[in-house]
């Protein structure tokens, strides 16, 4: 046992796997699992509220969201995740991780169940309201990252601590697949009992009123997951490194972990002052001496996650674009709106089996056998390669033929953004900071990925439109065109690889280790040992 440290802290570290471990991948999981069905079903319904509620008479094409309004339906719940992250961070520091975590999910769920409903009939009624709510939405999801993260990490054994927070964050590809599937299932059923002929053949009939309840299902049934583990989430105790670390109330940590691992747990209220009296262990986030421990890997792990995002969300927005082009969805005017909604989740459906779920299980597998670090590398240095593999050779992709090589290597990118920088990003700010700035510090992390998720999605929005004005969606500006599109998110990614040299490797040691909680008075000063590329902290 380190020198410092407390029996209570040491007893989770070496653990044996155990059902409350599981549980608490569960319960954390779930969290995730509703973040990824909520934010990721607006997608499959943007087209079907376009032909609801703007449709043009006489036009030739079906009814679309108008740009600032798709932009707002679709990036309104990251502002408020971004908004989240920061805020229940800091909260979840300052209060303890327990007493927050059943905030954001209540918020959750009333915000997915509010945001199927609208105020009137009016387009602008129905966007203004389903914005509205889906902000909140968002600020509830946003609470759960650095909350789910750092309860994750804070209960797991050091042997195995990556691969449980990775299936923590790993449920978001079961969250996106029971999107789908959930889709495909009430399009089927409503387009059996609600005939209608395609767009070009009875522009007005080929959306049936009904419609205007597929989407409202699709979006309410994200509160199903979350207010399921509600009960689970309040019977959790509080981590013992906030009730120990941050509360210093050694009593109950003691008696929480002693009824958690089934084993006898003294309380060392003595240690706990001992520590109290280090210090050099009570610096803040503002801090000259964090900036000297934790300076860099702050840097490190909001510019990766920043990075990162650019590249994944730019990517799913516009899926639909590239299914289009490769003919998984056929052109919209030869179907009704229901069909339409049923093959864009098919198609979403088919990318998460074959490449987004298997991605973030193989992270699981490998993380604490080769570790974050050679992860994230290779995540980064394949993305890097399929971007580039998929830009410069554009225009041979888009032939016919050639459509069945240009899905797989697009699949290849999200297997390695997830068998990469998406879980590592996640896992590392969770494990790496002190206990008292652990939740803040992951939150700031988090809100950079989504600013770049913003950037992403929205950048690409306009970026990816063809430079020839005759061929923009209605309403864009000329963009640069989706091959230049894919040759500038090469380039993030390359960043996002030379970025991922600044986060240091956490695999197989205690969270005091990293963040140097447990260091005495003299050994305050942390060097890496030359002799390990484990980056070993050892005294000076």
């Amino acid at each position: 046992m380190a020198k410092g440290q407390l029996e209570v802290l040491n007893a989770l570290d070496v653990a044996k796997t155990q059902w409350y471990h599981f549980t608490a991948i569960i319960v954390a999981g779930m969290g995730f699992f509703t973040d990824a069905y909520d934010l990721f079903c607006i997608s499959l319904v943007t087209k079907l509220l376009g032909r609801i509620y703007y449709h043009v008479d006489g036009a030739e094409k079906p009814g679309s969201l108008p740009p600032n309004v798709s932009a707002a339906v679709n990036g309104v719940a990251f502002c408020g995740t971004l908004a989240g992250q920061l805020f229940f961070g800091w909260l979840g520091d300052k209060l303890g991780r327990k007493k927050v975590y059943g905030m954001t999910l209540m918020l959750m769920v009333i915000c997915s169940i509010a945001s199927g409903l609208s105020f009137g009939k009016s387009p602008k009624g129905v966007m203004a309201t389903l914005c509205f709510f889906r902000f909140w939405l968002g600020f509830g999801i946003g609470g759960d990252y650095p909350l789910s993260a750092t309860i994750m990490s804070e209960y797991a054994n050091k042997k195995t601590r990556g691969a449980f927070i990775a299936a923590v964050f790993a449920m978001q590809g079961f969250g996106i697949l029971a999107g789908g599937i959930f889709a495909l299932i009430v399009s089927s059923a409503f387009n059996a009992a609600f005939k209608a002929p395609a767009y070009e053949d009875d522009p007005i009939a080929s959306t049936v009123p009904q419609a205007d309840y597929l989407w409202r299902i699709i979006v309410m049934v994200g509160a199903l997951p979350a207010a399921l583990t509600y009960y689970w989430r309040m019977k959790m105790p509080e981590t013992a490194r906030y009730t120990a670390l941050v509360a210093k109330n050694a009593k109950q940590a003691a008696s929480d972990m002693s009824k958690v691992l089934q084993v006898e747990l003294e309380a060392e209220e003595q240690k706990i002052q001992e520590l109290d009296r280090d210090k050099g262990n009570g610096y803040g986030l503002f801090s000259k001496e964090f900036l000297r421990r934790h300076g860099l890997h702050l840097l490190g792990t909001t510019s990766t996650w920043f990075l990162l995002d650019i590249a994944f969300y730019s990517q799913n927005l516009f899926q639909k674009d590239i299914f289009s082009a490769v003919g998984w969805i056929p052109s919209a005017k030869t179907m009704n709106a229901i069909q339409e909604v049923y093959k864009i989740a098919r198609a979403q459906t088919l990318i998460a089996l074959c490449s987004t779920v298997p991605g973030y299980w193989f992270t699981v597998a490998f993380i604490d056998k080769i570790g974050r670090f050679a992860i994230q590398m290779m995540g980064f240095f394949f993305m890097t390669v399929f971007m580039f593999a998929l830009a410069i050779p554009y225009d041979h992709w888009t032939h016919k033929s050639n459509r069945l090589g240009f899905v797989i290597m697009y699949s290849l990118t999200f297997f390695f953004a997830n068998f990469g920088p998406n879980a590592t990003t996640f896992v590392v700010p969770a494990e790496i900071f002190p206990a008292r700035l652990r939740s803040t510090c992951h939150g700031i992390s988090a809100a950079s990925g989504k600013l770049g998720a913003i950037v992403g999605a929205f950048g690409f929005l306009y970026l990816a439109q063809s430079k020839d004005k005759t061929k923009t969606d209605a309403g864009y500006p000329p963009g640069i065109g989706v091959k230049n599109s894919l040759i500038v998110l090469g380039v993030v990614n390359l960043l996002g690889l030379l970025f991922t040299f600044l986060v240091p490797e956490s695999k197989g040691k205690s969270l005091e280790e990293m963040s140097g909680e447990n260091q005495d008075e003299g050994a305050q000063d942390m060097e890496r040992d030359p002799s390990s590329n484990n980056s070993r902290t050892v005294p000076v």
